[in-house]
């Protein structure tokens, strides 16, 4: 139903996204299951992805990444179960010898938490993300940089179920990066894609800004 939702939903009708979310139980307990797909229109132009792996670098997704992005501009990806499954292909990932992007979205505090308002399992989720944080740096090369963020607010305590509207976090790490920057308040989530393209030092016509002599 889905796939034939996504071919209607085109043209004049587009819809960015069609997701697939199938649940087991019964009536009043029900339960999603791991076989989420999304069927995502193609990007109306070149996206960061494409920009890079037309640059001839590596752009390796995790998680739901590759729907999201019709596949495009991806040259490995890996699709994962769980949060914790997630960290751990993304670490193996940073262990693989080769330059370019790591893409991951870990989608437990969206799918789990966030819109179910699970505010325990929640914080139980970045606990879990904390334990496994020495290790991920530890994995880090000296040219790595690590950047952690959030496409979107999904507040566990608010009333609604839906996304919030609250900004979303950026931390940004690496070995040889200035310490104790204040990045401030960003004009656009862009200025993340420029700033990564800034320093694969790869042509870039999208948006944003690069922060890049700022760290």
């Amino acid at each position: 139903m889905c796939r034939i939702a996504r071919d209607l939903l085109k043209d004049e009708h587009a819809v960015g996204r069609v997701i697939a979310r199938p649940f087991n139980g019964n009536e009043g307990n029900y339960v999603r299951t791991a076989g989420r797909r999304d069927f995502s229109l193609i990007p109306p132009k070149k996206t960061l992805l494409d920009y890079i792996s037309e640059s001839k670098f590596q752009v390796k997704a995790v998680g739901k990444i590759e729907d999201i992005f019709a596949n495009r501009g991806i040259t490995q990806s890996v699709h994962t179960f769980t949060n914790i499954d997630g960290i751990i292909k993304t670490i193996d990932f940073i262990n693989e010898n080769f330059e370019g992007l790591i893409f991951t979205n870990l989608v437990d505090y969206d799918m789990l938490y966030g819109h179910r308002n699970n505010i325990d399992g929640f914080a139980s989720a970045l606990l879990e993300f904390d334990y496994k944080l020495p290790e991920i740096l530890n994995s880090l090369k000296e040219q790595d940089i690590l950047f952690i963020t959030a496409d979107h607010g999904c507040d566990p305590t608010t009333p609604s179920t839906d996304h919030s509207r609250e900004y979303v976090p950026l931390v940004v790490y690496g070995k040889g990066l200035k310490k104790g920057i204040n990045l401030g308040t960003r004009n656009t989530f862009a200025d993340l894609g420029a700033t990564i393209a800034d320093y694969l030092k790869i042509e870039y016509s999208g948006e944003g800004v690069s922060f890049l002599k700022l760290i």
